[in-house]
């Protein structure tokens, strides 16, 4: 998009200025400004991001983690999370301008509590060998590599009956529903939530490419399908690879999606996997949504604007919204993204700039 000439300044006398100053102080003490001392503020002639490009490197985050489960139990932090933030939001509890992002640890015997909230969540797992999450009544099994969803106000605990240490990403779509002062959340009357359905029920009734006749989704916007597991989607991703030329932007991808309507699986927040070959590249894209990353698999080297950033298995990214990005794969490389994409379409806000080569 080619960026239009700035208008020449206009030069003022002395006293139209201070006229003008004492007009803006009089309307200042009424609770008003001048529009036109601010719209190039508010209305820019493209996005001018607040974030910045960071990687956190699980290598490095792992044993703070592992020294806070040490210091804090589960039950008495309610959700024992290292908070990444992004530098451009420090204190803030910011990834990027619109989403929230943190690593939780749930140790070996340890239960986090049955809660609920009106933000939405997601779980990408970076380790794990038997923890479980329960959401609305129905249990799962979390593995390496898997993306489970907490739907907005459905109740929901993590537990650990393994003998490792159970570890994911969160995502939350908590700054925008702050922005919206529309926050609430709620405690569960035992630690953790009644089992009423098997698990894998939500997986078989809307996860086989078939659905009930009464095909409405328990959890209204959010797909009912909660955990969409790490093996079919990587088998499908590397199935795609190999069948045909890669996109020139994107490689192979495929986004998840709720089978009850097509749409992305949250209302808010948009999620897809990505996979990179070994010796592949793809060429510079931005777009207006802020992207969080976890590395499913492989080590490559990311281009996120004029920063060249190498990434390894379970580092977490933030890529800043209208920011040119571009990958790099050493080996195979498996990458999962989330953004706020999915509550930009519904208000026609997205765009996408694709770079040629």
């Amino acid at each position: 998009m080619s960026e239009a000439p700035a208008a020449e300044p206009i030069a003022l006398s002395p006293e139209i200025l201070a006229t003008r100053q004492e007009f803006y102080r009089r309307i200042n003490g009424g609770h008003m400004a001048p529009l036109w001392e601010v719209l190039r503020g508010l209305v820019p002639l493209e996005p001018n991001p607040t974030p910045k490009a960071h990687i956190w490197c699980y290598d490095a985050l792992r044993p703070f983690l592992l020294e806070a489960g040490a210091l804090v139990t589960a039950e008495e932090a309610e959700r024992r999370v290292l908070v990444l933030e992004n530098p451009a939001f420090a204190g803030k509890s910011r990834a990027t301008a619109t989403l929230y992002a943190g690593i939780q640890i749930v140790l070996p015997g340890e239960v986090a509590p049955a809660h609920r909230h009106t933000a939405s969540a997601l779980r990408f797992v970076l380790e794990s060998s038997g923890g479980f999450t329960a959401v609305g009544g129905e249990r799962t099994t979390m593995r390496a590599g898997d993306f489970v969803i907490t739907p907005s106000w459905a109740w929901h605990d993590h537990g650990n009956e393994s003998q490792d240490p159970i570890i994911w990403m969160d995502v939350l779509d908590l700054p925008m529903v702050n922005f919206f002062e529309g926050g609430f959340s709620e405690n569960y009357n035992d630690i953790s939530q009644t089992i009423v359905r098997p698990e894998g029920d939500s997986l078989a009734r809307y996860g086989a490419g078939l659905l009930p006749l009464e095909s409405k989704g328990p959890f209204g916007k959010t797909s009912p399908i909660f955990n969409y597991p790490y093996d079919r989607t990587s088998r499908a991703l590397a199935a795609v690879a190999a069948a045909g030329k890669l996109d020139p932007h994107w490689a192979a991808t495929l986004r998840y999606s709720n089978p009850v309507d097509g749409g992305w699986a949250m209302p808010t927040i948009a999620s897809w996997m990505t996979h990179l070959p070994a010796g592949t590249a793809t060429q510079a894209i931005r777009s207006t949504d802020g992207i969080v990353i976890a590395i499913a698999e492989g080590r490559g080297v990311a281009r996120v604007g004029d920063t060249r950033i190498a990434f390894g298995p379970r580092d977490i990214l933030a890529i800043p919204n209208w920011t040119e990005r571009a990958f790099q794969a050493e080996t195979d490389c498996f990458l999962f993204c989330c953004s706020d994409r999915a509550a930009q379409e519904k208000l026609g806000l997205w765009r996408e700039e694709r770079k040629a080569a």
